[in-house]
C-alpha cells in the first residue's frame, strides 16, 4: 500500500527517497518494448537477459530494464547499455549471452550489433552519435527509452508530476491558462487549434460538470506515436490531464483509445491507479480542494471517430459519427456538458510547458507554429520510426538526415504528410520548412504527425486511388457530398488508372474533389479530396500519361503495363516458368522463354525472380 501524498512538499519528500533508494551509476541494460520491437522479439531478449544474469550472480550488479518505444523502430529490437549508451540493434535471444560475456564483462564492444549509417558505411557505437537521434529535439519522447512504464516511482525520480505540484502550490486556474496561451501551444491532433483559447472557452463557459478528453484514437496508416508515447510515458499523458482539469474546472476526464492500442490502454490503465494510489488522482488531490478522475473509453477503431464529435458520440454510447458544430465542445460537448477535447501529444506536452515556462516553449519552433512535432517516418526511407523535430525543420532534413534517405539509391519522388487525408509534396518542394501554415500552402495537412516517403517508382494517380479508397471505406457516410461525392471520385480515378478515362473526366474529378471539401460536413469530407488536388497539382503530367498515352510511367497500374521476356537475355534456367502462379510461362530448358499474355495477371514474380533481367515491364 503506497502512502498518500498529502502535499505538494510530500510529493518532493517522496521523490527524493525513491532517488535515494536508487544506486547512482549502476549498469543498467534497457530493452525498447515497445509494439514494433516486441513483435521482432524484444519480450524474449529481455527474458534472457534476466535469466542469464541471474545464472551468471550478475543480477545484483546490473539492472535490466523494459522500456517503451525509443523510436528507432528500423534497428528493433534495440538494446541500450549504459554507462556508455551502447547502442545494439535487431538484437535475438540468441545475442544476449554474447552481450553479457564480452560487452558486460570485458567491455568489449560487439561490431555486428552495432548500428551501420546506411549512407556511408561508418559503424556508429553510442546512441546519441546515431543521426537518426542527432537531429532530433525530444521532448515528448526524451524519456520513453530511460523509465519503466509500468513504475510510477520512475516517472517520479525524472521529475515525474513536479509541474503539477507546482500548478497546485503556486498558481490559479486563471495562471495555468494565461501559461498555455502565452506559449502557444496548438493542438497536435492536426486541427492546430490554440490549446490555451480552447481551455480559456472552456473555463468561461457555463454549466457543471465540466469533461475532459484525451483523443488517442491514432487512425492515420503508418501513424504510431500516440500510441508510442502512451506505451512508454502514459504518466507524462495523465499529469497533462490532470493539470488541464485544474485550469477549466473538470473534475471528470476520458481517454478515447482505439481498442487495437492494447499496450497502450494496460500501461494507462496502470498509471491511473498508481497515480490514485498516491493520492495524485481521485478525491483531494495532494491534500488541496481539487477532485478529478479519468475513465479509459475504448473506441472500435472506426477513423472517423478521431474526429472529435464522434469520438464524443462514441463515448455517450451512441453510434460514433460527427454531427453539426453550431456549438463548440468547450460549451456544449460531451452529454452537452463543457469539454476540452486535446489530442495525447498535446496533453503530454502540458507539464513540459508548465515546468519550464511558456517562454521557453515559445522559443522553439516558427513564428506560429510552436515547439516540437513527432512525425511517423514510413514508407521508402532507410530509418523507419519516430522522429521528433522542432517545428520549421524542412523535409528533406527530416527524409535525409533523420530518415538516412531512400533505399537501394533510388530517388526520392514526394513525401506525403497529414495522413489519408493530406497531400503529397514533390521533391523540389522539400525544403518548406514544416508547419501547420506552409504544409497547409502546399496543398497538404500537417494531421497528426504521418509522413509517408515515396520513391521513384511510385505511381502518384496510384497513391491517390489508395487514400481516396481508404476514406471511402471510413466514411460513416451520413453526408451526403461525402458518402457520393467519394464514391463518384473513386469510380473517376479508377478509371484513370485503367486508362478507361478522358480530359473531361479529370477536369470533373478535380471540381468534384473541390466541391466536396467545401460541402461536406466534418474533417474527414472536407480533406478526403486532397491526396487527389495535391497529386494532379504537382504530378499532373503521370494523369496525362493514364489518360492520354494510355500508359503508367512507374509501371504500377496493372491495366496499363504488360510483361515480356528478352530471346537474347534469357537462358531458359526456368525460374520464371517455377513461380508463375498462374501458368502463364512456357519454355524448354535452356531455350528462351515466352509469357502468355492472356493468361498473365501481371503480377510481377516473374521479373522478380529472374536472375538476368530478362523479364521487361512495359
Amino acid at each position: 500500500m503506497k502512502k498518500k501524498i498529502t502535499s505538494p512538499w510530500d510529493l518532493e519528500i517522496l521523490r527524493e527517497s525513491i532517488k535515494e533508494n536508487r544506486v547512482s551509476g549502476k549498469p543498467c541494460v534497457s530493452v525498447c518494448c515497445g509494439t514494433g520491437c516486441m513483435a521482432s522479439g524484444a519480450l524474449e531478449v529481455l527474458s534472457s537477459f534476466k535469466s542469464l544474469l541471474k545464472q551468471k550472480g550478475l543480477d545484483f550488479q546490473l539492472d535490466t530494464k523494459l522500456t517503451g518505444c525509443h523510436g528507432f523502430c528500423e534497428q528493433g529490437p534495440l538494446v541500450v547499455i549504459t554507462p556508455g549508451d551502447i547502442l545494439y540493434c535487431r538484437v535475438q535471444e540468441e545475442d544476449v549471452e554474447e552481450i553479457i560475456e564480452k560487452t558486460i564483462i570485458k567491455d568489449e564492444i560487439i561490431e555486428r550489433l552495432s548500428y551501420v549509417e546506411p549512407v556511408s558505411g561508418k559503424q556508429i557505437i553510442k546512441e546519441h552519435d546515431v543521426p537518426f537521434y542527432k537531429k532530433q529535439y525530444r521532448l515528448l519522447m526524451a524519456n520513453n527509452g530511460k523509465l519503466v512504464p509500468t513504475e510510477i516511482e520512475d516517472y517520479m525520480a525524472l521529475g515525474g508530476y513536479s509541474a503539477l505540484k507546482k500548478v497546485l502550490e503556486n498558481m490559479t486556474p486563471k495562471q495555468v491558462i494565461s501559461e498555455i496561451k502565452t506559449s502557444n501551444l496548438r493542438g497536435r491532433g492536426g486541427g492546430g487549434f490554440p490549446t490555451g483559447v480552447k481551455w480559456q472557452s472552456c473555463f468561461n463557459a457555463p454549466g457543471d460538470p465540466k469533461y475532459l478528453i484525451c483523443n488517442a484514437d491514432e487512425g492515420d496508416p503508418g501513424c504510431f506515436q500516440d500510441r508510442s508515447i502512451l506505451e512508454g510515458n502514459p504518466h507524462s499523458v495523465l499529469e497533462g490531464m490532470i493539470i488541464g482539469a485544474y485550469a477549466v474546472g473538470a473534475n471528470q476526464g476520458y481517454i478515447y483509445v482505439r481498442r487495437e492500442y492494447p499496450l497502450a490502454i494496460e500501461n494507462f490503465g496502470q498509471a491511473i491507479e498508481q497515480a490514485k494510489e498516491y493520492g495524485l488522482l481521485g478525491e483531494g488531490i495532494m491534500g488541496m480542494d481539487f477532485n478529478f478522475n479519468v475513465k479509459i473509453n475504448r473506441g472500435g477503431g472506426a477513423f472517423v471517430c478521431g474526429e472529435s464529435s464522434a469520438s464524443i458520440a462514441s463515448i455517450e454510447g451512441k453510434v460514433g459519427e460527427p454531427r453539426d458544430k453550431h456549438t463548440h465542445a468547450t460549451e456544449k460537448g460531451l452529454w452537452d456538458k463543457p469539454t476540452v477535447l486535446n489530442n495525447v501529444k498535446t496533453w503530454a506536452t502540458v507539464p513540459i510547458i508548465m515546468e519550464k515556462g511558456a517562454e521557453w516553449f515559445a522559443s522553439i519552433g516558427t513564428e506560429k507554429s510552436k515547439g516540437t512535432m513527432i512525425f511517423s517516418l514510413t514508407g521508402k526511407v532507410n530509418n523507419t520510426g519516430l522522429a521528433e523535430v522542432p517545428m520549421g525543420m524542412s523535409l528533406r532534413e527530416l527524409v535525409f538526415d533523420i530518415g538516412g534517405g531512400v533505399p537501394n539509391g533510388k530517388k526520392l519522388k514526394a513525401v506525403q504528410t497529414g495522413g489519408p487525408s493530406g497531400g503529397c509534396i514533390p521533391e523540389n518542394l522539400l525544403d518548406l520548412p514544416v508547419d501547420y501554415e506552409k504544409l497547409s500552402e502546399a496543398g497538404s495537412m500537417m494531421g497528426s504527425g504521418g509522413l509517408i516517403v515515396m520513391d521513384e517508382d511510385t505511381c502518384m494517380v496510384d497513391v491517390a486511388k489508395y487514400f481516396l479508397s481508404f476514406t471511402k471505406d471510413e466514411s460513416c457516410g451520413s453526408c451526403f457530398s461525402c458518402r457520393e461525392g467519394i464514391t463518384r471520385m473513386q469510380e473517376m480515378i479508377d478509371d484513370i488508372t485503367r486508362g478507361k478515362s478522358s480530359l473531361e473526366q479529370l477536369e470533373l474529378l478535380k471540381e468534384l474533389a473541390q466541391v466536396v471539401k467545401d460541402t461536406s460536413m466534418c474533417g474527414l469530407g472536407q480533406t478526403c479530396g486532397n491526396p487527389i488536388l495535391s497529386t494532379i497539382r504537382y504530378f499532373e503530367e503521370e494523369y496525362l500519361a493514364h489518360i492520354v498515352e494510355k500508359k503508367c510511367p512507374a509501371g504500377v497500374c496493372r491495366d496499363l503495363i504488360s510483361f515480356s521476356i528478352d530471346s537474347e537475355l534469357c537462358t531458359g534456367c526456368g525460374r520464371c516458368l517455377k513461380n508463375c502462379p498462374v501458368e502463364a510461362i512456357q519454355g524448354e530448358k535452356k531455350e528462351p522463354h515466352v509469357i502468355l499474355e492472356d493468361q498473365c495477371t501481371k503480377c510481377g514474380i516473374c521479373r522478380e525472380v529472374c536472375k538476368f533481367d530478362a523479364v521487361i515491364k512495359i
